[in-house]
């Protein structure tokens, strides 16, 4: 409900939105702008002295009036013709035209109306009106995605659009909240739909009759600073009944232009102060400096429509059609999908396909849609199941856990579920493990263990694939295509081989930078923007799906460069392990934002095994800021797989790597790297309470034994491995 809520009108009414903004953020420089212009009054001017000096200038004054930017105007008639002028208040002389700016007012009018009159306001109040919908319903998903209110701003991970939306919503939000209520208030007092909270000022009917009094000699224009003066209205010439008006910050007062006694004062309401307040917060004048704050904040809506509409956008992409769906009633196997991006609708058209081929009547729905009482024909439910931010249910799978809580009975036939996610996030597939304890709880039979897929791999899901065909007595082969991104060609320049002498062929691999055009560059795509720890995809030249490897360089390094151990049956490891300098390989890069040290000065724990040393040597190599790491690495044998030996003794000499243990799990003494964490317990506690970041890649065995390892040694401190994970102190790149 919260994001359709936020969704639709944020999608509808964009353009008028993106005006809203660009118009509101340009007026907003205007009060700024003018306060820096304009003459201001010294402090102890009072109103007095101000007047007698533009009366002096300007004998035919009729009015002094005084914006909150401190801009003094006057405005006089001379033998019948009226004139206008700024006025500088230490003179009283005029110093500018006080014509309005026509590129302000062209804005104003855009900003207000559209050019268009009463029916522009309302369909510009019905923009604010869907800006104060898209403000509360933003900061109500930034929270569920940070984890809850209190980590408002937590590190982010995913795609860099769904990043860049909602690191500028949690800045801006409560601001354009602001500017939206304030806009909505100020339309209605507009359209007179607020009650009249003014007090009722009626001008003293008695009256000395006498004129000509010395603007000096009236005491209260000489206690009124000019700091608090908003218009002083001078009598009309002749007429011996008119009276001085003087407005200011705390009220209206009217003084006798013959004696100057003070006739009648009116203080301003409290109505009147909430309307002035909120006129100054929406439009900047008296409090310039907010005003361009929220300007600032305005103008991030365009880029939030922006990367709005591209999230929307590639969640209908990843979403394919789904041919020969059967009907919810007719079908034998109903599969469900809950999905934020749309990439698993993707592993459910394949599975659907796949199934039909084998003769299978499938019906393909979202897990919003369950309703078990239309599954009449149906033998097994399965639910493939991705998890939106910190374990919520995603976009297609809205109100599926309450359906199911709410259910008497368990559906009378056996239930899958497969959770999708990336394992380093510490709420890796959190949401369907919820499925699947709530099914328990109602009792319902299981068709398939509960399995997960990490990082959509093709190679994972055949896997899974085989098990179902074996629960269903079916041949199935699951073969999953992604949608992959721009490919390039890269040219191998140099190899290294290790590992012959232990049966484990490793080599690492070193590419040449590609060539990027011009749109690459600007928008930093592909291999324009990577860093140790990011991905590099393979296309095998015998398949379609591509292998995923961590790479070891980034883009300032000049070259590509990963580590890839040869399996024996691996089409991906055989091609590339046979690679000659020369040959070349179609790759794209895939963020992974995940993996990265991040910023700071705080130690870095680095824990690798095998060919997991790839990425940590790449952030080693490209630490020449000298950050403390400190690197654990495990090996089968020194003389065979010491992958990077000399460069590490190098990195150690000049700086970027301040410790290093090795693990041999083949030597005189086997030991792994378990042991080596053990054997330094004290100094890696004191590391970890002094804030240092941990960082594990390898084999999923090695970094469940190493999470183990340091649960032990953490305890003592009151800290475990999922903490730190949901601090992002500790992050893993597991296969």
């Amino acid at each position: 409900m919260i994001r359709a809520l936020h969704r639709w009108p944020g999608l509808l009414a964009f353009v008028l939105l993106t005006i809203l903004a660009v118009s509101g953020a340009a007026l907003s420089v205007f009060p700024a702008a003018e306060r820096l212009s304009v003459p201001q009054a010294a402090a102890e001017l009072n109103v007095a002295e101000l007047a007698e000096r533009i009366h002096a200038a300007y004998p035919g004054v009729e009015q002094i009036r005084r914006a909150p930017s401190g801009k003094v105007t006057v405005y006089w008639f001379d033998q019948g013709a009226p004139g206008a002028a700024v006025i500088d208040p230490a003179t009283g002389q005029g110093v500018s035209s006080a014509d309005p700016n026509p590129i302000q007012r062209w804005l104003t009018r855009l900003h207000r109306s559209l050019f268009l009159g009463d029916g522009g306001r309302i369909a510009m109040a019905a923009g604010a009106l869907a800006m104060l919908v898209l403000s509360v319903s933003g900061a109500i998903l930034v929270a569920r995605r940070a984890g809850g209110w209190r980590r408002w701003f937590a590190r982010l991970r995913g795609p860099l659009p769904g990043r860049v939306h909602v690191e500028i919503a949690r800045v801006a939000v409560f601001g354009l909240a602001l500017s939206a209520a304030t806009a909505l208030w100020m339309t209605a007092s507009t359209f007179d739909l607020l009650p009249d909270g003014g007090a009722t000022q009626a001008l003293p009917t008695e009256v000395s009759g006498e004129t000509g009094v010395a603007l000096a000699a009236i005491p209260t224009l000489s206690v009124v600073p000019v700091m608090e003066l908003r218009a002083l209205n001078f009598p009309y010439p002749g007429d011996e009944t008119d009276v001085f008006t003087l407005k200011t910050d705390g009220g209206t007062g009217y003084l006798d232009q013959g004696t100057g006694a003070l006739l009648g004062w009116n203080d301003l309401t409290v109505w009147e102060r909430v309307s002035e307040t909120i006129y100054m917060l929406h439009t900047g004048q008296g409090a310039s400096l907010l005003g361009l704050v929220l300007g600032l904040m305005a103008l991030g809506i365009p880029v939030m429509g922006a990367t709005g509409l591209a999230i929307w956008l590639a969640g209908r992409r990843g979403r394919p059609r789904i041919r020969g769906n059967q009907p919810a009633g007719k079908a034998e196997t109903i599969l469900l999908v809950g999905s934020e991006s749309g990439s698993t609708w993707g592993f459910a058209a394949t599975l659907h396909r796949t199934l039909s081929a084998a003769g299978q009547r499938v019906h393909v729905a979202s897990m919003a849609a369950f309703d078990s009482l239309r599954y009449a024909r149906g033998q097994r439910i399965i639910i493939l199941a991705a998890t939106y931010g910190d374990g919520d249910a995603p976009a297609s799978a809205r109100g599926f856990l309450d359906r199911l809580a709410g259910l008497d009975h368990a559906p009378d036939m056996p239930l899958a579920v497969l959770g999708f996610g990336e394992r380093s996030f510490p709420a890796y597939c959190a949401f369907a493990e919820q499925v699947v304890a709530i099914a328990g709880e109602k009792g319902w039979s299981m068709l398939l263990p509960f399995d997960t897929i990490d990082r959509q791999s093709p190679q994972e899901f055949a896997r899974w694939g085989h098990r179902l065909g074996a629960a269903l007595d079916i041949q199935l082969e699951l073969i999953h295509e992604m949608v992959l991104p721009e490919t390039q060609t890269l040219r191998l320049i140099s190899r290294e081989d290790y590992g012959s002498e232990v049966q484990a062929p490793t080599t690492i691999l070193r590419f040449s930078m590609p060539g990027a055009s011009l749109w690459q560059r600007l928008m930093g795509k592909g291999f324009e923007r990577f860093d140790a720890g990011d991905l590099l995809g393979i296309l095998p030249e015998v398949s379609t799906v591509p292998r995923l490897y961590s790479l070891a360089s980034s883009r300032k390094d000049g070259f590509v460069e990963i580590v890839v151990k040869k399996h024996p049956s691996g089409l991906c490891s055989g091609q590339l392990t046979a690679l000659e300098p020369g040959d070349t390989v179609t790759a794209f890069i895939r963020h992974n934002p995940v993996f990265k040290p991040g910023r700071g000065s705080k130690p870095l724990i680095l824990i690798g095994a095998g060919t997991g040393i790839a990425p940590l040597a790449g952030m080693i190599r490209g630490n020449t800021r000298h950050r403390p790491i400190h690197l654990y690495f495990g090996m089968r044998h020194p003389a065979s797989d010491y992958l990077y030996g000399e460069d590490l003794a190098r990195w150690q000499k000049d700086g970027r790597l301040a410790h290093l243990a090795t693990a041999v799990s083949r030597g005189e003494q086997p030991n792994y790297v378990q042991d080596a964490l053990r054997a330094e317990g004290a100094e890696l506690s004191r590391l970890v309470r002094d804030g240092a970041r941990v960082m594990v890649c390898g084999g999923r065995d090695m970094a469940a034994g190493v999470a183990g390892v340091l649960a032990e040694l953490l305890a003592p401190d009151g800290l475990t491995p999922i903490g730190m994970k949901a601090e992002g102190r500790y992050v893993e790149d597991v296969y």
